[in-house]
């Protein structure tokens, strides 16, 4: 399956944590809720994903199909399946009157040139006229501790088109790409040098991570994301805000017809979480317990 260079933000989030060790709430150990009532004439369907994940940890069951089949669109963070996708992304991803060379100092700069030289396998000179968050989605991709991975998202593209279901997005390339525009480049640079100098302790991190996931543990997701070092002070612009964004398109788009929408698990969980802003709005978001029965696609 192809990768595509997308959802930098969710990388970042899902990438960026440090485990600890949570009690698990009650009827919070599920990735698959069913949306109702507030008026709704059907159902609709809410689930968790990980973005990439190793292709051994992929599975699929025979409830999320089923879910999926029943829903008349499928809404993802950002519209995966525009055809326009990949010349947005070159474009956005451009710097402007500045290289990294002239972001980085020269010390920061010739020290991560050695590590994408050696670790990563390509010269940072490669990537000089790009914007940091490439730097992120390379380093994030690379430090998944295997070779085969795998995308939710990109699943959930082909199953739509399979069952010739609209895809759509909860918000734009643009939107979520403004999101690191805005960030200072300071602090875009502290980011990357950590991820660097910490990058094999990413790897065993992204395991710890992987295995809350595959237990369907939404509060250890949650408390892993807000532990993070490197996401303090941002959670209002990488995680609530966006959240906050979501819900009246995912309001619209419910009132007309049974939609599939499928975020990172990362966005559900927390008072400021989806399912909870579903909850105050007045829906009723219960949780489907998937049995065992998997399959990988």
């Amino acid at each position: 399956m192809q990768k595509l260079p997308v959802l930098f933000t969710a990388f970042f989030i899902q990438h960026f944590c440090t485990p600890v060790v949570t009690a698990q709430t009650p009827g919070n150990n599920t990735l698959l809720w069913e949306i109702s009532g507030n008026g709704l004439s059907n159902a609709s369907y809410l689930y968790g994903t990980m973005h990439m994940i190793c292709a051994e940890d992929f599975t699929i069951s025979e409830q999320l199909k089923e879910k999926f089949k029943a829903s008349q669109k499928v809404y993802l963070e950002i519209d995966m399946d525009d055809p326009a996708m990949n010349i947005k992304m070159i474009q956005l991803s451009m710097l402007k009157g500045k290289k990294l060379s002239d972001i980085f100092s020269d010390s920061d700069y010739h020290k991560l040139n050695i590590f994408f030289r050696d670790t990563i396998g390509m010269p940072l000179t490669l990537l000089n006229t790009m914007k940091p968050f490439i730097l992120f989605s390379i380093l994030t991709q690379k430090s998944l501790p295997c070779s085969e991975q795998e995308s939710y998202e990109l699943t959930f593209i082909e199953m739509a088109k399979a069952q010739s279901k609209e895809v759509l997005g909860l918000e734009t390339i643009e939107e979520q790409m403004k999101i690191f525009d805005d960030m200072p480049d300071s602090l875009q640079v502290q980011m990357i040098m950590r991820f660097a100098d910490e990058f094999y302790e990413q790897k065993k991190e992204f395991l710890k991570m992987a295995a809350a996931y595959k237990r369907q543990d939404l509060d250890a997701i949650y408390r892993h994301v807000m532990s993070s070092p490197d996401i303090a002070g941002s959670e209002e612009v990488l995680l609530f805000n966006r959240n906050k964004k979501w819900i009246p398109i995912m309001e619209k788009a419910m009132q007309k017809e049974k939609v599939f929408f499928a975020v990172g698990a990362g966005h559900l969980g927390g008072p400021e979480g989806v399912i909870s802003l579903l909850k105050e709005k007045g829906y009723t978001v219960k949780g489907i317990s998937e049995r065992q029965i998997q399959s990988t696609k």
